[in-house]
């Protein structure tokens, strides 16, 4: 299983890590509410996990400019 991490505005590829012997408990992941569960992770047909976080480019850009959060894909 690889838990591969995206960021949610550009999609860009922020890291993975890849083993079977990681747990959703080690990830942090029984923090998260059903609602934040269904928005942040999804589970791949193959076994992986894709979690869409913020990098820090968007997140500075996001910061400088908060009024992207108004569009539906500020940084593409």
């Amino acid at each position: 299983m690889a838990v591969n991490y995206i960021c949610r505005h550009c999609k860009s590829a922020i890291g993975s890590i890849d083993s079977a012997q990681v747990s959703e408990l080690q990830l942090g992941f029984h923090f998260l509410t059903l609602e934040e569960r269904s928005d942040i992770i999804a589970y791949n047909q193959n076994g992986d996990v894709t979690v869409k976080v913020v990098c820090d480019y968007c997140k500075e850009a996001l910061d400088a400019n908060p009024e992207l959060l108004l569009v539906a894909n500020p940084l593409q």
